[in-house]
């Protein structure tokens, strides 16, 4: 890169650094980023700590950045930023690579005024730094389909790390690997299958290990995907479900790119023939994953999925915009005018949309957080009160025993897992599957309330209709709705893990 280009990324590294830390979240934002703080102390995917598959690698440079920082929310929150970052050097690169400086500019401003790719770089999630380990295994693969032997090894390291961060990017990214392999000598091939093998045994072996052998950590695995995964595949659902979710997926990349979805328009301004192996090669770089999210799994609160192909999208996006862009009549003023404007209703997206994705929400969530975590301790004692909670995504059973340690918080509903009925309980933020609910010294338990949204309400109603009302209490602090009563009348919560009087 000449001096101008070198100083253009440092501006846009800068940027992304910039407004991802500024806006950054104070809490943990998600059930799942609760999951990784609690494994941040003990490790267990059995209890959830972290849920499984486990992502054992991003556990451990969790912990390493909660060595300076002291905080579990914002050491996984700066592993967002750097990935981000990091992310942002490799869109860059690749684009100048493949489409010219004018493409790697349009390119590196998409990401940074992604909508969806700034919320992720701002809470404790995984989806950031799965995305930069996509474009990295991106740009390394490109190199080896490039004719660069060497860069095989460091294509199978990065593989097989990123297996440890998500154990899905192995699903997702070892067909890019395989493709790009077909460039190298046959020992070239040996080395990267067996580099990659090693990478995974380095970390595999001590993880199963932690979480007491093999078959704890897949009967863990098998019961969550029996739970959720499974029951919305093609192969048990309607094939509805499936055309839903490649609406679901069409709009999700409308949110990631805002404005700048107008791109392609671009290429419709373009004469330029594009290399076949260029479109090939990101064929097979994205092909995977939407097969997955299309026949498989995916919701909209789970859209930071789609961030492990904001990088190629990025790519070719740039490419497009910079055809339309230098295809343009109108004067030089007028386009940077149009490429303003798109930034601004990107940064609105960002800031003031509904979506659980958006800056508003998470002030909104630790506004709604902090208001739950102060009016709990006020309906009764640590010593004789029985906290439970719900299953939820926000305000749930995991950010209530997270934030309350000194009770004991219980899950419900109750669990049912291949050894059996189990209720998930936390208690000094550590997890445990308890087989029965305990008895004294608890009196009485509040039904904690969940976010003040219509679908929750309901749901919340319907589990209270499941009391007796002659001996429920119902007490309203900071704009929520609580329920207490005896613990003895939990039974009816939990038929199969109460003992009968």
């Amino acid at each position: 890169m000449i001096a101008r280009q070198k100083w253009l990324l440092v501006l846009l590294t800068g940027a992304v650094a910039i407004t991802r830390f500024v806006f950054r979240s104070h809490y943990l934002y998600d059930l799942d980023s609760v999951n990784f703080a609690l494994a941040m102390r003990r490790f267990d995917p059995r209890v959830h700590q972290p849920h499984p598959p486990g992502y054992f690698l991003y556990v451990c440079l969790g912990r390493l950045l909660n060595l300076v920082f002291h905080n579990a929310n914002l050491a996984l929150v700066v592993l967002s930023i750097l990935a981000s970052c990091a992310l942002v050097v490799l869109i860059y690169k690749l684009t100048l690579d493949w489409f010219g400086p004018m493409a790697a500019q349009f390119g590196g401003l998409f990401f940074l005024f992604s909508p969806l790719a700034w919320f992720h770089g701002i809470v404790a999630l995984t989806y950031s730094v799965e995305a930069f380990f996509s474009g990295l295994l991106g740009y390394l693969c490109w190199r080896i389909e490039s004719g660069r032997a060497g860069f095989v090894l460091p294509a199978a390291v990065a593989l097989g790390v990123s297996a440890g961060v998500r154990p899905s990017s192995l699903l997702f990214l070892t067909p890019l690997f395989l493709f790009s392999l077909r460039k190298a000598t046959p020992k070239g091939r040996g080395v990267g299958l067996a580099a990659l093998a090693a990478t995974l045994t380095a970390w595999f072996v001590p993880m199963v290990s932690i979480c007491g052998g093999v078959r704890v950590y897949f009967d863990a695995l098998f019961s969550l995907w029996r739970m959720v995964p499974s029951n919305f595949t093609v192969f048990n659902s309607s094939p509805a479900n499936s055309i839903a979710r490649a609406f679901t997926i069409v709009f999700i990349f409308l949110l990631i790119f805002g404005a700048a979805s107008l791109a392609p328009l671009g290429a419709l301004a373009s004469s330029a023939p594009t290399d076949s192996r260029k479109k090939n090669f990101t064929f097979v770089w994205i092909g995977p994953a939407l097969c997955f999210f299309t026949f498989g799994y995916l919701r909209f609160v789970t859209s930071g999925y789609l961030l492990l192909l904001c990088a190629p999208a990025c790519l070719w996006f740039g490419f497009w915009a910079s055809e339309g862009y230098q295809a343009s009549t109108w004067r030089r003023s007028s386009k940077l005018a149009v490429i303003g404007l798109g930034a601004a209703v990107n940064v609105a997206i960002f800031i003031a949309s509904p979506f659980y994705c958006s800056y508003r929400q998470v002030r909104r969530f630790e506004a709604e957080l902090e208001s739950v975590t102060t009016a709990l301790p006020q309906l009764g004692l640590p010593q004789d009160t029985l906290l439970i909670s719900f299953d939820s995504h926000f305000i749930g059973f995991r950010h209530v025993g997270y934030y309350l340690p000194d009770y004991l918080t219980v899950e419900y509903p109750e669990a049912h897992l291949k050894e059996g009925i189990r209720v998930f309980s936390m208690h000094q933020r550590d997890t445990r599957l308890l087989t029965e609910l305990p008895g004294g010294p608890y009196t009485r338990f509040v039904l904690c309330s969940l976010p003040n949204d219509a679908p929750y309400l309901d749901y919340f109603q319907k589990v209270v209709a499941r009391l007796p009302s002659k001996s429920l209490q119902t007490v309203s602090l900071g704009g929520h709705e609580y329920v207490t009563g005896s613990v003895s009348d939990l039974r009816l919560l939990f038929p199969d893990l109460v003992t009968p009087p």
